[in-house]
């Protein structure tokens, strides 16, 4: 059954910017010497971000990449 969404809670605005934070928290960055890492994709979970990571590196082989918890992001949402 749907929801009625037509109405904005104050409860409800609470929720959603709580679930925004949790979302796109892993990240993968390339890194580069002498410069900063570039985040090159976001992900919602640690394992998917594990999948891509390995994926990277098969297609690039002779890049460094991590994968970081990206804090920036979730203080961008605020």
């Amino acid at each position: 059954m749907p929801q009625n969404t037509d109405y904005i809670d104050s409860s409800t605005e609470n929720q959603a910017k709580a679930y925004r934070k949790r979302l796109n928290t892993w990240a993968i960055t390339r890194v580069v010497p002498n410069t900063e890492p570039v985040i090159v994709a976001r992900f919602r979970s640690r394992s998917d971000a594990d999948g891509y990571l390995r994926h990277l590196r098969q297609v690039i082989p002779n890049t460094s990449f991590e994968i970081i918890v990206d804090y920036q992001r979730d203080e961008a949402v605020m």
